[in-house]
């Protein structure tokens, strides 16, 4: 079976051998480096240039029906894109490096990852920032969906500036900048805000200028919904993929306790204890898999739903359903269940579980980490 490394392999030789000089590292990206690759899957990889002539050395090519492409990325660009002024962050932050020139080229390239994972940390932290503000902006949505009287036209836009005002702070947090002017007055800044919704503006102009309250809390729930999209897109392009050993050491051995708990309240018929442990074993399960799988914790204005949906797709039961104070039996079985489930789906993506059969077995464990 053709094997397209091979064929990289050549071209680091070929730099290797009669360029050393010209090019710092070579790396490639893509479908290959996430392992989502299929047979027809082309490979692109890349080079960072050590001098002008370095950039000669770019080549496109097709081998075996794979196509090849084998081209420069500055060090300089390398910069930008360690910056997020480009999109395609994802090149140096996930790709698997080939061939290195020297340590200093390779502390250089360590150095924008570092730089990479500090600025998504930062994002983050904006991001959670603009969450944060508009969580605010769903009480004033409570109040809104509550008014029965839509003649009262002074209490629909008492509550949607408030809602307006915390969706545009979020806005402008998600675009990591601040307003420069006074409400009002900061229309321009608003317009050019890279990140916003598509309907931003007609939306403004119906909460502003809208006569119907019903119009003008729709567009406030447009908006919102609107943002809070916003928000989780970012997120999605802040973070990096599924690190289960790193953020799963220790999950199983200490939710394994409160599954326990909800398995004594079954053999005890304790309803109003298996309620609570049940609904938040199942909810605590839920937000550590989104978690681990997207970097970045569920948010709690989306009602649990994202969380959920991810438990369900990785066919784990749903204790909650099942709760019954009539019959206790099938949700102990469901716990059990869940218990090897989620223990064997943590074993098959690395996560070291520590389980011991006696006191001896844990007392040679203890040994071993001298």
């Amino acid at each position: 079976m053709f094997n397209p490394f091979e064929v990289a392999e050549l071209m680091v030789q070929h730099i290797s051998t009669n360029f050393p000089d010209d090019v710092s590292l070579i790396g490639y990206y893509g479908s290959r480096a996430q392992g989502t690759a299929t047979e027809r899957s082309d490979l692109d990889f890349f080079f960072i240039p050590a001098n002008a002539e370095g950039f000669r050395h770019s080549l496109q090519f097709v081998v075996n029906g794979i196509s090849f492409d084998f081209w420069p990325i500055s060090w300089e660009r390398a910069e930008r894109i360690a910056a997020f002024e480009e999109l395609n962050v994802s090149i140096i932050a996930d790709c698997k490096l080939l061939y290195v020139r020297s340590e200093e080229d390779h502390g250089r390239f360590l150095q924008l990852r570092s730089k990479i994972a500090d600025q998504a940390r930062a994002r983050l932290e904006w991001l959670h920032k603009a969450e944060s503000r508009l969580k605010e902006a769903y009480i004033h949505l409570y109040n809104l969906s509550k008014m029965s009287s839509v003649d009262d036209l002074v209490s629909f836009r008492y509550e949607a500036q408030e809602i307006l005002i915390l969706n545009l702070e979020s806005l402008s947090l998600i675009n990591h900048t601040y307003y420069t002017k006074g409400w009002g007055k900061n229309r321009e800044q608003i317009r050019n805000f890279p990140i916003q919704p598509d309907t931003l503006e007609q939306t403004m102009e119906t909460i502003l200028s809208s006569c119907s309250g019903i119009q003008i809390r729709e567009a406030c729930e447009r908006l919102t919904k609107d943002t809070l999209r916003l928000i989780l897109q970012q997120k999605e392009k802040d973070v990096s993929g599924p690190d289960y050993p790193g953020r799963m050491k220790g999950f199983y051995e200490e939710v394994k306790g409160i599954m326990d708990k909800v398995v004594s309240a079954c053999e005890s018929s304790d309803y109003h204890t298996a309620y609570f442990w049940a609904v938040g074993v199942q909810k605590e399960v839920s937000r550590f898999l989104y978690f681990t799988e997207k970097g970045y914790w569920p948010s709690p204005l989306c009602a649990g739903e994202e969380e959920l949906t991810l438990y369900k797709e990785l066919g784990f039961p749903d204790l909650i359903g099942i709760l019954n104070q009539e019959d206790f039996i099938p949700l102990k079985e469901a716990v059990e269940q869940l218990d090897s489930q989620l223990e064997q789906h943590l074993q098959s993506r690395g996560v070291q579980i520590n389980r011991f059969r006696d006191a001896e077995e844990f007392s040679d464990f203890l040994l071993s980490l001298r």
